[in-house]
């Protein structure tokens, strides 16, 4: 909600400010300066991007705009799940967990956590290096270093979305300078008309280049940025359950083997030793 909060404060101060100087919000509405813009921009986003990029931004862009993700609720419920798994796995040994990381939606302890389980990333990864630790015989270096790249990638995938709204907000003035030029055409074109029409028609071309500029640093641009901050949350998830589970590999016992996970996250999400402590307690 605080995304769409930003963009009615751009919206409000543009156009206040405009009215204020005694503009008529008439005179900006120009449905095909719009029409131009926002068509060839879409066009030039569809060009340049795979349709599961394309795809992926309007999802991102959606699961942005409802607000954040990766709290700290979701975290202490992450930590909490690593806890569990690593407990259980020390008193029973690792094989007690093959069934839980096989099938997690039929699992006691993953369906405690259904922030977990909503995201499917997240719940791939800690699944899958569990399961390779259970029936595989790597040693914890060779296990840090798949997991760097599987992160790695993770990370240039959750960027493609922000990167590609990027290039669109700086497509977005140059389309608006090509909206004013045919506004300046059609103008040329009524050199002989009354001089009342004729500001009309520069008017109007002026919006276009308004219209992208408003768009490319109002809109769209801080968007793009929005969506990389999401991206780098998401990754941060991942880091954690990376650091905890290398932890537990070395023989770490659990309740400090999140805490190496809980360190990794960034201190305003970040919950306290104390409070994570009493939420392993209540589990």
């Amino acid at each position: 909600m605080l995304k769409i909060v930003g963009f009615i404060i751009v919206t409000a101060s543009v156009l206040g400010g405009y009215v204020l100087s005694h503009g008529e919000l008439l005179t900006l509405w120009q449905p095909y300066e719009l029409l131009i813009i926002g068509g060839a921009a879409l066009g030039a986003f569809v060009v340049s991007n795979p349709p599961h990029v394309i795809l992926e931004v309007f999802r991102a862009t959606f699961r942005c705009l409802l607000g954040q993700r990766y709290g700290q609720a979701l975290y202490m419920d992450l930590l909490s799940l690593l806890y569990e798994l690593f407990n259980k796995a020390r008193r029973s040994g690792l094989m007690s967990i093959e069934d839980d990381v096989e099938n997690p939606e039929a699992s006691d302890i993953f369906e405690r956590y259904p922030r977990i389980t909503g995201e499917p990333q997240l719940l791939e990864f800690i699944c899958d290096y569990l399961r390779i630790i259970s029936t595989g015989n790597l040693s914890a270096f060779e296990l840090e270093t798949l997991m760097d790249q599987d992160i790695e990638t993770s990370l240039q995938e959750a960027e493609h979305p922000a990167h590609a709204l990027h290039k669109v907000a700086d497509a977005l003035p140059g389309f608006g300078i090509v909206a004013a030029v045919m506004g300046i055409v059609i103008t040329m074109k009524s050199l002989g008309g009354p001089p009342d029409e004729l500001g009309l028609h520069v008017a109007a071309a002026l919006v276009g280049t308004f219209l992208g500029i408003l768009l490319a640093y109002g809109f769209v641009g801080p968007m793009s940025i929005a969506l990389e901050h999401e991206a780098q949350e998401r990754i941060k998830a991942l880091e954690c359950a990376k650091t905890a589970i290398l932890a537990m590999v070395n023989g770490i016992p659990p309740q400090l083997a999140v805490e190496f996970g809980r360190k990794t996250l960034y201190a305003k999400e970040r919950p306290s030793f104390s409070a994570l402590e009493d939420h392993l307690r209540g589990r």
